[in-house]
């Protein structure tokens, strides 16, 4: 194992509680931090309870994911591709949202569907964009960077060993068939046979380009300015809110994919540089969280009735995320010539 600052060699009690804080983090940014579920919203015991399904159905993955990258050799556009397969297993084949057209206790679901459906498909353009795209960067990317700026160790090192893999492997497969099942038979729309295939091949090719193009040679870093991280937190945060708050239209699935795609162009021209480091990463992933913590106020004050201690349940969380940032960004260890490979 390698030394840590100072060449301290960092104890696997404490890897292991890395892997921990994102097992938890995960399911956080996943599920809890918008608020949409007026069951559970604003009720501590349900909350925690919930934990024991969501935590290895968005936990387990997480840390999956972050561990295959640094055992292969991933950078983030593998990180990426392999949280886009896992999202498109996760609405397409698990629970299904990404071809329901009305889902068990939401009025609303068929009439906002409705909306951007591609009838030869089964698809809502709208539920598309955000399910497949909460998935990729909230269920998985944003956890993963925050925590990993709090592993100071030079580049992207094992957390865990291959028992610890094995087990969140089981957990993560026990909890997906528990929500395939609660689903069945709480009588949501079921896929066909046709949307569950091909779910499974764009996943398939996913993970392809993942081991393919995640795993490439970067070019060498250039001398390009970056702003500082907390520049680039503010930043990337006014383009999330943003995003949030596009409208379940056309229109907005246009607007959302013109600034995901602004995002990202200017992002990965900024981590080419020397100067890009895990702070700045840090800050990126911040900013996502942050915007969606924001949004569970939103959803709280627009529930009829309004669930008891659902603004404290978002106070809450939005310290504690504002919390988690604050450490990742001033933990983040100083940019290396492998920042794309981070």
């Amino acid at each position: 194992m390698s030394t840590g600052p100072g060449g301290l060699r960092p104890s696997r009690a404490r890897l292991r509680l890395l892997a921990l804080l994102l097992f938890l983090v995960a399911p956080v940014c996943a599920e809890y931090l918008t608020a949409y579920d007026p069951e559970v919203t604003g009720q501590p015991a349900a909350l925690i309870g919930g934990l024991v399904i969501i935590g290895p159905l968005y936990g387990a993955p997480a840390v999956l994911i972050r561990e295959l990258a640094a055992r292969t050799g991933m950078h983030w556009t593998g990180i990426l591709a392999m949280a886009g397969a896992f999202g498109v297993v996760q609405a397409g084949v698990v629970d299904q949202s990404l071809f329901a057209q009305h889902y068990p206790g939401y009025a609303w679901w068929g009439q906002v569907a409705a909306r951007t459906l591609i009838p030869p498909l089964g698809v809502s353009g709208a539920f598309a964009l955000n399910f497949l795209l909460g998935h990729v960067i909230w269920s998985i990317s944003a956890p993963v960077a925050l925590v990993e700026a709090l592993d100071r160790r030079p580049g992207r090192q094992p957390w865990l060993g291959r028992v610890g893999l094995v087990v969140l492997g089981v957990l993560w497969a026990l909890a997906s068939v528990l929500v395939w099942s609660d689903i069945r038979g709480a009588g949501s729309d079921q896929a066909s046979a046709a949307q569950i295939a091909a779910a499974l091949a764009l996943a398939a090719a996913l993970v392809a380009v993942a081991f393919t193009f995640g795993r490439r040679r970067l070019p060498a870093p250039t001398e390009g300015r970056v702003p500082r991280p907390a520049m680039v937190l503010g930043l990337v945060l006014v383009a999330a809110a943003g995003y949030q708050a596009i409208p379940s239209t056309w229109l907005g699935v246009a607007l959302g994919t013109a600034v995901v795609l602004v995002v990202a162009l200017v992002v990965t021209r900024w981590s080419r540089s020397a100067s890009w480091g895990p702070r700045h990463a840090a800050a990126v992933a911040g900013a996502a969280v942050v915007a969606r913590a924001l949004v569970g106020f939103q959803s709280v004050a627009s529930t009829d009735p309004q669930p008891p201690g659902g603004f404290a349940q978002n106070t809450v969380l939005l310290v504690t995320a504002l919390a988690l940032v604050v450490a990742a960004m001033r933990a983040g260890r100083p940019a290396t010539q492998d920042v794309g490979g981070e």
